[in-house]
């Protein structure tokens, strides 16, 4: 029997992937069955003996289009499908060792921060229903009358009869939140974790001064009094930490970091040397070659342990309007084999964006002006003009993609939002002609438009 990679993975497949990704991602067809076929060979890789997973390592991804039409959305909806630690972070945040600015190995920690959270959401998750139960356990026991001493008369609510018929009571009126205004005196243990923030290259000494804090912590219980509805959740906090093993989850978490951690780089094309300018390109080339040993496979210290990077995927972004791949150095472009050209949007991809995703601004906009009671609606004439509309701008003006249409819309609904508190239960239809009359003026003088959209 092969020796299988017992970590959860997401068994979507890539047409599933795909599905998914359009609901929110109008076109760019390219990239997301990249990135789907990406993800299910991590699941592939998952499937086989422990001598051929070592030798399958990932094909990375560069993704290269303008700005505003899906790269970073990607990424987003990428994270919420990808059942995997995944971080994404800005190239333009680290430098070059020896200049200000973020250590290229952070994103390996922070890699790891974000996988043993997620691995200890999911143990708590595993034990709610027994801190759930421990918490009201610690409850009752406050709300029950204290056992009398030798020397008073024994009552009926002291044998264990009538104690467990009160206990009974009481638990079916917590339940049904009858007591949650009654105040209790309850006993927290604080978290003793502390958090050292070592030096790069430093982190075995943070981790010893962090187990040296914590065994001089006194562990004296902090006595509070708190209603039982603020009570509940921080006993129950408590409880679920006493069942879960860290030690545990940090090793899940280490190993999840290095058989399936994702880490998305956006604007890769911004630390391009670019031959026509001077000043930062040392510090540019510099943090590329940084992240050479990163992309290649090297180990990064983190608080939680060393984290292996041979087998982390890693998906890279940029617009390149100034800079072009070639200007990478050769050794990186050659760690992201896979290359994916995103399209510029068209009028119709507008329009589809405006309609057809689940997220859609047109809805978006219904839905927060229905807080307020008033019923909102566009037409198709409607959302054809807005099209129009931000592709006309974009052409005339910088091309910033979809990101136009946060823009015309705002505009476009902005005295509906501010009298909205003023005219609830009013029905409006948002049609061509109502679009031209907030936007023509704007649309038809270029000095305008410049500024405003």
């Amino acid at each position: 029997m092969p020796d299988k990679d017992t970590t959860p993975m997401s068994e979507l497949t890539p047409r599933e992937i795909v599905s998914a990704l359009d609901k929110y991602i109008v076109g760019q067809n390219d990239a997301k069955r990249a990135v789907a076929i990406a993800m299910r060979n991590r699941w592939r890789r998952a499937q086989l003996d422990s001598a051929m997973r070592n030798e399958v390592t990932p094909k990375n991804i560069l993704m290269i289009g303008p700005t505003g039409v899906g790269k970073t959305e990607i990424a987003r909806r990428l994270a919420t499908l990808a059942n995997a630690p995944f971080v994404k972070v800005e190239a333009t945040r680290f430098t070059e060792v020896g200049y200000v600015g973020r250590d290229v190995e952070q994103i390996i920690r922070d890699l790891a921060d974000a996988a043993v959270k997620m691995f200890r959401e999911q143990a708590k998750a595993r034990v709610q229903n027994r801190a759930e139960e421990a918490a009201e356990d610690r409850i009752l026991e406050l709300l029950l009358p204290k056992r009398r001493g030798p020397g008073y008369p024994v009552e009926l609510s002291d044998s264990p009869t009538g104690e467990s018929d009160t206990r009974s009571k009481l638990r079916r009126q917590l339940r049904a939140g009858e007591l949650d205004d009654r105040e209790i005196e309850i006993e927290l243990h604080p978290n003793q974790s502390v958090d050292i923030m070592a030096p790069p290259g430093m982190e075995e000494m943070g981790q010893q001064l962090r187990q040296m804090f914590q065994s001089m912590g006194s562990g004296k219980p902090q006595v509070r009094k708190l209603a039982i509805k603020a009570a509940r959740p921080l006993l129950m906090e408590e409880e679920a930490s006493k069942l879960l093993n860290d030690d545990e989850i940090r090793a899940e978490a280490i190993d999840a970091c290095e058989q399936h951690g994702i880490v998305f780089i956006d604007e890769i094309d911004k630390v391009a040397k670019r031959g026509d300018t001077g000043g930062g390109e040392v510090s540019r080339e510099g943090v590329q070659r940084d992240l050479l040993p990163l992309v290649e496979g090297s180990t990064v210290s983190t608080k939680y342990g060393v984290v292996k990077t041979d087998h982390i995927l890693f998906v890279a972004s940029g617009a390149f309007h100034v800079a072009r791949p070639s200007d990478l150095i050769p050794e990186l472009q050659g760690r992201f084999p896979i290359r994916v050209e995103l399209q510029a949007l068209s009028q119709a991809d507008f329009r589809r964006i405006l309609s057809e995703p689940d997220n859609a601004l047109t809805r978006q906009y219904v839905a927060l002006m229905g807080t307020e009671g008033v019923s909102l609606e566009f037409t198709d004439d409607a959302i054809d003009r807005l099209a129009e509309v931000a592709y006309q701008v974009n052409e005339r003006q910088e091309n910033i993609g979809a990101r136009r249409l946060h823009t015309v819309l705002e505009r476009l609904v902005e005295t509906i939002a501010y009298e909205a508190p003023d005219r609830s239960g009013d029905s409006i239809r948002i049609d061509a002609a109502y679009v031209d009359g907030q936007l023509g003026q704007l649309v038809g003088d270029e000095d305008l438009s410049r500024y405003i959209l």
